[in-house]
């Protein structure tokens, strides 16, 4: 206000100096008047522009307060943080230049706020794109693209949480390239092949001054690839080998190779049955190793052809000893045949050689289905010859004799009444079992050459042929038996049973000849149990009434 009073003052003074001058020149009023308003309405003027500048100036401030908050506000959107400190200063502030002056100090704490955190992402996202390049060499991932529009702390640890995925992932692929480093290593160990240069000539697992490893998706691939290629390679050369060690081995148990030479391959027949993983020494799988082998096994190859002449008898020895044990039936035409063409060399020895192994193993194989039937054989045969005992026995006149050890031999008889009792169902038990052999194999089970059933066949019906010869001299034992009583009464008394026996045997003894017996002891199953394959004359039967079991027990109680 005094200064609005000195600036009236001064202009009342300037107009009083105006006026006597005016007086002096004798200005007219009319003249005084519109001085006096041009004067006024230069003053309205100033006064108006100057109000604008002011009021413009204000506009400014107010705009710039506005644009503050608006950018604060903005700047707590981006990073995440509620905009509550632009609401505390404008309650604190007073004019505008007041409240400027509070809000930019706050603007440039949230400018630099947002310039920390974009530069939080700035490391993430480079680190991130250092990890990806390292992934995938080929990607172009030079420049940093950040979403100015979202800084948040939700979105900062996103992001941080991907580094660190990705950070767990090259962990995983350098362990992953290391193990497969390391396996490709143990295999050119194993294989004999230089592993620094198949590393150089494959850019395998290149290493820089700091210790860098190549992890990328291409080189993890190459490195699968290689491990998967050399793996072939050795599952390969472990069944070449295992073929070469399995010629030597047979070719060493063909030829009886000694002991002391088989030592030096100890170490490589241990590993015939050996797996994959199992095979990690040092050149086990080497080039040269394999070709070591494969010249012993050629220098076998060698003294087995010098020596197959030998060996081709010794397995068409082997071959009858398994063709015998079996009682399987080969025709002897061609077995000599073959004998003749390997040993005088008008067949391959080899080609010989190799029908025989065949031959061997088919007969092995043969063998086994046969060894149930067979086992059951050995029992009826065992069988067939206590029958054959039991009937020898029965002819023996003195077998109730008082002699030294009779008591032994009745009981030997007992028991062989017991077994013979039991051939029937042996022999049904052995039929059953032959024909669900030829029902499974399509084919008859032969017994040295001849059909098994038509052997149980035929031995069961000579079997009821005795036993109706039996029941035929039983009948005429008794006939003759009351005969003879008849003609002795009318000259003295009737003698006692026992008597009446040994007399009825002395008159008919040799009055009948029986048929050979089914049990006869011979050379072959065939002259056991087939009559008509080889017939034997016995001696004359004793011809007796009461049986043969009554007789021993009539021994014992005498």
């Amino acid at each position: 206000m005094d200064q609005i009073s000195q600036m009236e003052t001064a202009c009342g003074s300037l107009l009083y100096e105006l006026k006597i001058i005016w007086d002096e020149i004798g200005e007219s009023d009319t003249e005084r008047d519109k001085v006096l308003l041009e004067l006024e309405q230069e003053c309205l003027n100033i006064y108006r522009r100057k109000v604008d500048q002011v009021n413009q100036y204000r506009a400014q401030l107010q705009k710039e307060v506005a644009d503050a908050e608006a950018e604060i506000v903005a700047i707590c959107s981006v990073i995440g943080e509620p905009p509550a400190l632009v609401q505390k200063s404008n309650q604190s502030a007073g004019s505008l230049k007041e409240e400027l002056g509070l809000i930019i100090p706050l603007l440039e704490e949230m400018q630099r706020k947002k310039e920390n955190r974009r530069n939080q992402f700035i490391d993430i996202m480079q680190q991130i794109q250092i990890i990806l390049h390292e992934f995938r060499p080929t990607d172009d991932f030079s420049k940093v693209d950040i979403d100015e529009s979202d800084l948040s702390t939700r979105k900062l640890e996103d992001l941080y949480g991907k580094l660190q995925l990705l950070e767990r992932e090259k962990a995983d692929r350098l362990k992953q390239v290391t193990s497969h480093l390391s396996s490709l290593n143990s295999l050119c160990l194993v294989l004999g092949i230089d592993f620094e240069n198949l590393a150089q000539e494959g850019s395998l697992g290149q290493y820089e001054d700091e210790g860098y490893k190549n992890i990328s998706d291409a080189a993890i691939q190459k490195l699968a690839s290689e491990i998967q290629r050399l793996r072939e390679v050795k599952i390969k050369r472990i069944e070449k080998l295992q073929d070469l060690v399995t010629s030597m081995l047979e070719l060493w148990n063909l030829m009886d190779t000694p002991l002391e030479e088989q030592q030096i391959f100890q170490n490589i027949t241990c590993n015939i049955a050996a797996s994959e993983h199992e095979i990690v020494d040092p050149n086990a799988l080497s080039v040269d190793f394999i070709k070591n082998i494969e010249s012993e096994v050629m220098r076998l190859e060698k003294l087995k052809t010098s020596k197959m002449k030998d060996l081709v008898l010794k397995k068409k020895n082997e071959l009858d000893e398994i063709l015998m044990r079996a009682h399987m039936f080969v025709d002897a035409d061609d077995e000599n045949e073959s004998r003749f063409e390997a040993v005088e060399g008008t067949t391959e020895p080899s080609l010989i050689l190799e029908q025989l192994e065949y031959q061997i193993s088919a007969a092995k194989e043969e063998e086994f289905s046969r060894k149930e039937i067979l086992e059951k054989m050995e029992k009826w045969i065992a069988a067939c010859e206590e029958e054959f005992w039991l009937e020898e026995y029965n002819r023996d006149e003195n077998r109730y004799s008082a002699v030294k050890g009779a008591h032994l031999t009745l009981k030997r008889a007992e028991k062989a009444r017991a077994i013979v009792s039991k051939i029937p169902a042996m022999v049904d038990t052995l039929a059953a079992k032959t024909t669900m052999w030829e029902k499974e194999r399509g084919t008859d089970f032969a017994y040295d050459g001849v059909r098994l059933l038509s052997i149980l066949e035929e031995y069961t019906s000579v079997r009821k042929e005795k036993e109706l010869e039996r029941k035929r001299l039983r009948e005429q034992k008794r006939l003759q038996g009351q005969l003879v009583p008849e003609q002795e009464t009318p000259f003295g008394s009737k003698p006692g049973p026992l008597k009446n026996v040994k007399k009825v045997t002395r008159t008919f003894s040799g009055s009948h000849r029986r048929k050979p017996s089914l049990g006869a002891r011979t050379d072959s199953l065939h002259s056991i149990i087939s009559p008509r394959l080889a017939r034997k004359v016995d001696e004359e039967p004793t011809i007796s009434i009461v049986s043969d079991e009554q007789q021993d027990i009539n021994a014992v109680e005498d």
